[in-house]
């Protein structure tokens, strides 16, 4: 099961920041997904899954919110 992060409510970039200090805290190979609403969220969670080497499985478009899935 994957490990939730809901960052709804916060402006970017703060859902990166944190979810970059979260996943600090994760053994690799841990599935996340990161729950934002901010309109930028997407692209900037591209970025720093390449920044990071991170591996980005999907993004989905929920509408009022997305969901970054990525593996740490």
């Amino acid at each position: 099961m994957a490990k939730i992060l809901d960052f709804r409510g916060l402006r970017c970039p703060q859902p990166v920041l944190k979810a970059a200090l979260e996943v600090q805290k994760l053994p690799g190979g841990t599935e996340v997904e990161i729950v934002a609403d901010c309109p930028d969220f997407p692209h900037e969670v591209k970025q720093w899954c390449e920044k990071s080497n991170r591996t980005l499985v999907d993004i989905v478009d929920n509408g009022d919110h997305c969901i970054a899935k990525i593996v740490t």
